[in-house]
């Protein structure tokens, strides 16, 4: 869940530069009031999304359960259309069967706003999911921007023209743009008249404005739009795209900021629209130099690229993005030049590396850092995953292979599955790569509650391991021969974690038992021999030997925090919590609970968050406190939903929970119970998180 939202939903923030539109904006209200389905149509660059987001940020009162934003033009098939749509909504949809089941499941139920921009390359795969979903929840309202119609029954259209270009509304955009307060009379309206009143035109001509003055910019526009059609934007006359007579303008107006732009600017331009998300300048460095483009000019040449506005400026976090009709002009001059191909090619192999340098990084002090990278370059990991599964499977594998626990892990359990099946099946690596891969496979198997299917991978994923490891100690001197590595341990992991969420806790315990015994050194060594420690913790929580695993999860979690490392760190209070549950001490479970939340919300795992919310409201129900013990578990119900799956865990909890459940609603009473539980229910849910995590007595 997003718990920097100050409403229920996720819109981005406003443009602060949204001049005008009051009448287009009042039609998409009242259309939104009267119709499930309004889609905002119109030519590249003139505010669709702009418009969209304004009104969404209007109505979004108006839906219970909030108004969410999914932006498609980081896609570049519909492979994974249900997943993004599934992850822009909070659903950390750990279920399995069809790709909407868990998507139709989420929203039957809600009074939502649902936005989908920039559907104008997947209009047709839009269409299909758009009517499934509507069909399904009967309070769901979509609004979508395309540059065509959907063509769905029941959808009402608002078609989006330029902003007049002898009003005021064009030129106060260009004054906002360029920063400077321009008389109606003079260059700066003859600029709006130009440009037809076209907002992304309009930013463009600002951006010269600001380097040339506004005189210099109306006389290049005069010789650029004085030309014949067929000579203003020569680099985009293709036959395969249809530009209507409007567009025209735009092209022209980008073709010119594209002259205006240096050989060094140009060539960068081109070579960044390979990235489908935003991207920073370490990435650009990476994918983009060659030839003149070098480590010395490159950053010149970006910069000169933000102050065009053909580049956003960075954000917070340092990262810079392309508007679409912008970076589809430089996919075409990418073409034109004939790199498309060796760019591509540059960027998968850049993000490939990015991947395994964070895989190499999971264990120890930099893990929460390449766990937010792998975050924050998600669109573009996907995108490379993409191109290696085209052209070299292998690689795919390998890439996979590296990011597939993080991406389990922060919920997108169907992106991994999906990439790890299809590079499992299309590459012939053996080895390392297919044991890592299948172990990956395995555990989001088992987090999707797929018990059957990951049985079968987590045999194949040891007999991979024992083959490779097998062949290399054949190579390896003496002593090292005949021991466990670190692909069986995790081998063992991944069988000791299916025989646990199974209800098989002697199994867990003797399958990582055997290998940890045979294997030479301790915990701290490498992450697979922690995660068998792990498992050994929690397979002796099974079997009720409370005192050893409360020890040894103590010590695990000392030695976590010596790494710096959370992952395993925040499974240990888990642990933790669900001994002190069973050993009859409900304020130090409540305690470890707490910190489990603490650390699964850093991690964003919704997962995590919602067998935290569990054990913490056993706890307070354990301790009496039947009040607190509602909202926490109306909060935690939320937060299952967020999974597309009703609440599950360890066997042991499952039934302490439903025992102390039963005691807290006969203390307070049923109706009480569950006013207090529906309220947390329907409330924000990171509210209700932040209520849970104060505990008693702390009000921050």
């Amino acid at each position: 869940m997003r718990d920097t939202a100050p409403v229920r939903g996720h819109l981005p923030d406003e443009n602060p530069g949204f001049v005008g539109r009051r009448t287009e904006l009042e039609r998409v209200s009242a259309a939104l009031a009267e119709h499930r389905l309004v889609t905002v149509t119109g030519v590249g660059g003139v505010g669709k999304t702009r418009l969209a987001l304004r009104a969404a940020h209007h109505a979004a009162d108006r839906f219970p359960d909030g108004a969410w934003w999914t932006d498609l033009g980081q896609l570049d098939g519909d492979r994974l259309l249900v997943a993004l749509v599934a992850d822009s909504i909070d659903l950390a949809d750990h279920t399995p069967g069809m790709a909407t089941t868990g998507l139709c499941h989420r929203l039957a139920d809600d009074r939502l706003l649902l936005v989908l921009d920039s559907c104008d390359h997947l209009t047709e795969p839009c269409a299909r999911l758009v009517t499934e979903l509507l069909a399904a929840a009967p309070g769901l309202t979509v609004l979508a921007t395309s540059r065509r119609p959907l063509g769905v029954a029941g959808e009402h259209l608002v078609p989006l023209d330029p902003l007049p270009p002898a009003g005021g509304d064009a030129l106060d955009l260009l004054r906002r743009a360029a920063g400077q307060d321009f008389p109606a009379a003079g260059p700066a309206g003859e600029i709006c008249v130009r440009l037809e009143g076209i907002p992304l035109a309009l930013e463009l001509a600002a951006a010269q404005i600001r380097l040339q003055g506004a005189e210099a910019v109306r006389d290049q526009l005069g010789t650029r739009l004085d030309a014949p059609p067929e000579a203003r934007f020569d680099l985009l006359a293709h036959t395969e795209r249809v530009w209507p007579g409007r567009h025209q303008t735009l092209r022209a107006a980008i073709g010119w900021s594209h002259e205006l732009s240096t050989p060094l600017e140009r060539l960068l331009w081109a070579r960044l629209s390979v990235f489908r998300g935003p991207f920073d300048l370490s990435s650009a460095l990476a994918v983009c130099t060659g030839g003149p483009l070098d480590r010395a000019t490159l950053p010149a040449a970006l910069d000169g690229l933000v102050r065009s506005s053909v580049v956003r400026p960075p954000d917070a976090g340092g990262r810079l993005r392309m508007l679409d009709t912008i970076r589809e002009y430089g996919a075409t001059w990418l073409d034109r030049t004939g790199e498309t191909g060796t760019v591509a090619d540059r960027h998968a192999a850049h993000f490939r590396g990015l991947a395994r340098r964070a895989e190499t990084e999971w264990h120890g002090a930099r893990q929460l850092r390449w766990y937010r990278t792998v975050d924050a370059h998600h669109t573009d990991l996907r995108t490379a995953l993409d191109r290696l599964l085209r052209t070299d499977p292998d690689a795919a594998l390998d890439l996979i292979g590296s990011v597939a626990f993080a991406w389990s892990c922060r919920g997108r359990l169907r992106e991994a599955r999906d990439g790890l099946e299809q590079a499992l099946l299309l590459g012939g690596a053996r080895g390392r790569v297919r044991a890592r891969a299948l172990w990956a496979l395995g555990v989001t198997l088992v987090l999707q509650g797929e018990f059957g299917p990951a049985q079968e991978v987590s045999e194949r994923c040891a007999r991979e391991a024992r083959n490779t490891e097998y062949a290399e100690h054949e190579e390896a001197p003496r002593g090292g021969r005949d021991r466990p590595g670190e692909l069986t341990l995790d081998a063992a992991a991944l069988a000791g974690l299916l025989a646990l969420t199974t209800g098989r806790p002697m199994a867990a315990y003797v399958v990582v038992g055997h290998v940890l015994d045979a294997a030479r050194g301790g915990p701290a060594d490498s992450a697979a021999r922690l995660r068998c420690h792990l498992v050994r913790v929690f397979a002796l929580t099974g079997l009720g030997r409370l005192a050893e695993a409360r020890q040894g999860a103590l010590r695990l979690r000392a030695l976590c925090e010596e790494l710096d490392e959370h992952w395993t760190r925040t499974a240990l209070e888990y642990q933790l919590a669900l001994t002190g549950l069973l050993e009859g001490d409900p304020s130090a479970a409540a305690g470890h609970a707490r910190a489990m939340l603490e650390g699964t919300r850093r991690l964003g795992a919704s997962l995590g968050v919602a067998l935290g919310l569990d054990v913490l409201a056993t706890a307070l129900a354990a301790a009496g406190d039947g009040e607190r013990a509602a909202d926490v578990s109306g909060t935690g119900e939320a937060y299952w939903r967020s999974t597309g799956q009703p609440r599950r865990g360890l066997p042991g909890l499952r039934a302490l929970h439903e025992k102390y459940t039963d005691t807290a609603r006969a203390t307070i009473g049923e109706p009480a119970y569950e006013e207090i539980f529906v309220r947390a229910l329907t409330g924000l849910p990171q509210d209700g998180l932040a209520r849970a995590l104060r505990g008693p007595g702390r009000t921050d």
